[in-house]
């Protein structure tokens, strides 16, 4: 049985973060004899102040393949371990998919694109896991790790979200690779540009931040940029790779785009989050403002 599982608003400010314990149970669920899982993805949901989050307001999803006569067991397993180990003060919530006949796929992804977009409630969360067929479960505190945790399995669904946990670390910042040698690595299954057009080979690629691939198509992809003055190509650095992601998501999936005042469109792109009314600018990326 394949499960999509994520989990969110597990940590506070002094505590180990979300990522870490998604990663234990995994480890729970592989020692167990429960099954395998797969890499773990961080999805950026929507910062906004009407939002509480610890410090970025992302969730940790991974997804796993388990005896089906283990189920019980690994919501058990994985429910108490959240229980246990979230941080005094934390608000976490477990989601757990199964990808069955039955599970309304089309609701996750629409609630997990909503939510990087608007800001969504607890209600909100449990309408939409009883129409999807999914276990939903609050962990502790006031719950509200419940509306990231669905959000982030329908990302995880949808398959163009997300940024692998960690990177590759076989591949060191400052370091020249050519494509061929990143593709060598199972956790990079293509090197693409900013326009998704896949590099050739002998290309080489200056790792400047970490090599860390996003989810493309469903496939771990190494998202790289052209440096004009070092004449080669580069991995993305955090922050262009936060924003990327933002921009491509919000505009897939917004019908609230409002064109700004002439004087602050900063972007080429004409119909683009970075010309948007609603966009506000954040440390790392931007955010959206509406709330309709």
């Amino acid at each position: 049985m394949r499960l999509v599982i994520c989990i969110d608003d597990t940590d506070n400010l002094d505590s180990r973060g979300t990522g870490t314990i998604a990663e234990e149970i995994k480890e729970l669920i592989a020692e167990s004899g429960f099954g395998s899982c797969s890499f773990t993805t961080r999805h950026q949901l929507l910062l906004h102040r009407d939002i509480p989050y610890t410090s970025h307001n992302s969730s940790m999803c991974f997804e796993c393949d388990i005896r089906d006569d283990a189920y019980e067991a690994v919501e058990k397993a994985a429910t108490e371990y959240l229980r246990r180990e979230s941080a005094e003060g934390s608000d976490p919530g477990i989601c757990i998919a199964k990808r069955i006949e039955g599970l309304n796929e089309s609701a996750l992804i629409e609630f997990g694109l909503k939510a990087k977009r608007q800001v969504l409630t607890k209600e909100d969360a449990y309408r939409t896991a009883a129409r999807a067929n999914v276990y939903l479960q609050e962990v502790g505190g006031t719950g509200q790790g419940i509306i990231g945790a669905l959000a982030g399995v329908g990302l995880r669904i949808e398959g163009n979200d997300g940024e692998v946990k960690g990177g590759v670390e076989e591949f060191r910042k400052g370091e020249l690779y050519t494509v061929e040698q990143l593709l060598s690595n199972p956790a990079i299954e293509a090197v693409y540009d900013g326009s998704f057009n896949s590099l050739p080979g002998d290309q080489k690629v200056l790792i400047v931040w970490k090599a860390k691939p996003v989810i493309v198509d469903k496939r771990p992809v190494l998202l790289v940029s052209w440096d004009e003055e070092a004449q080669v190509w580069r991995s993305m650095s955090k922050k262009e790779m936060r924003a990327f992601g933002n921009e491509s998501t919000y505009k897939k999936v917004c019908r609230a785009f409002t064109f700004d005042v002439e004087e602050e469109l900063v972007s080429e792109d004409e119909r683009s989050c970075l010309n948007c009314r609603y966009r506000r600018w954040t440390d790392n990326s931007f955010s959206c403002a509406y709330k309709g």
